[in-house]
Protein backbone atom coordinates (compact mmCIF):
# COMPACT_ATOMS: atom_id res chain seq x y z
CA UNK A 1 0.00 0.00 0.00
CA UNK A 2 0.91 3.38 -0.36
CA UNK A 3 -0.18 5.16 2.71
CA UNK A 4 3.28 6.08 3.82
CA UNK A 5 4.26 7.79 0.76
CA UNK A 6 0.83 9.54 0.36
CA UNK A 7 1.22 10.85 4.33
CA UNK A 8 4.96 12.04 3.23
CA UNK A 9 3.51 13.63 0.93
CA UNK A 10 1.70 16.50 2.74
CA UNK A 11 3.88 16.49 5.20
CA UNK A 12 2.35 15.19 7.74
CA UNK A 13 2.26 12.78 10.76
CA UNK A 14 1.15 8.93 11.10
CA UNK A 15 -0.45 11.20 15.01
CA UNK A 16 -2.06 13.73 12.63
CA UNK A 17 -3.43 11.31 10.00
CA UNK A 18 -4.51 9.08 13.17
CA UNK A 19 -6.58 11.85 14.70
CA UNK A 20 -8.25 12.63 11.14
CA UNK A 21 -9.69 9.29 10.81
CA UNK A 22 -11.01 9.34 14.57
CA UNK A 23 -7.62 6.23 15.27
CA UNK A 24 -4.89 5.62 17.51
CA UNK A 25 -1.77 6.30 16.21
CA UNK A 26 -0.31 2.57 16.21
CA UNK A 27 -3.27 1.70 14.83
CA UNK A 28 -2.23 3.49 11.87
CA UNK A 29 1.31 2.63 11.92
CA UNK A 30 -0.03 -0.97 11.64
CA UNK A 31 -1.64 0.21 8.26
CA UNK A 32 1.25 2.14 6.97
CA UNK A 33 3.50 -0.81 7.96
CA UNK A 34 1.52 -3.93 6.72
CA UNK A 35 0.88 -5.12 9.72
CA UNK A 36 -2.80 -4.75 9.61
CA UNK A 37 -5.13 -3.78 6.42
CA UNK A 38 -7.13 -0.99 7.21
CA UNK A 39 -11.42 -1.41 7.47
CA UNK A 40 -13.46 -0.66 4.55
CA UNK A 41 -14.50 2.00 6.98
CA UNK A 42 -11.26 3.92 7.33
CA UNK A 43 -10.09 2.81 3.64
CA UNK A 44 -12.78 4.67 2.30
CA UNK A 45 -11.74 8.03 4.87
CA UNK A 46 -7.98 7.19 3.37
CA UNK A 47 -9.63 7.63 -0.66
CA UNK A 48 -11.17 10.85 0.03
CA UNK A 49 -9.11 12.39 2.55
CA UNK A 50 -6.17 12.40 -0.29
CA UNK A 51 -8.33 12.30 -3.12
CA UNK A 52 -7.53 9.42 -4.77
CA UNK A 53 -8.95 6.04 -5.44
CA UNK A 54 -8.59 2.52 -3.87
CA UNK A 55 -6.67 0.83 -6.71
CA UNK A 56 -4.20 3.25 -6.05
CA UNK A 57 -3.61 3.15 -2.40
CA UNK A 58 -3.67 -0.61 -2.97
CA UNK A 59 -0.90 -0.75 -5.31
CA UNK A 60 -3.52 -2.19 -8.57
CA UNK A 61 -3.01 -1.24 -11.81
CA UNK A 62 -4.39 0.94 -13.96
CA UNK A 63 -6.98 0.25 -16.59
CA UNK A 64 -9.17 -2.26 -14.20
CA UNK A 65 -12.33 -2.79 -15.70
CA UNK A 66 -15.69 -1.86 -13.32
CA UNK A 67 -18.21 -4.86 -13.90
CA UNK A 68 -21.05 -3.61 -16.39
CA UNK A 69 -24.76 -4.21 -15.19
Amino acid sequence: MKLKELREDRDITQKELADVLNITQNTYSNYENGKTEPPYEIMKKLCLFYGVSADYILGLPKGLKYPER
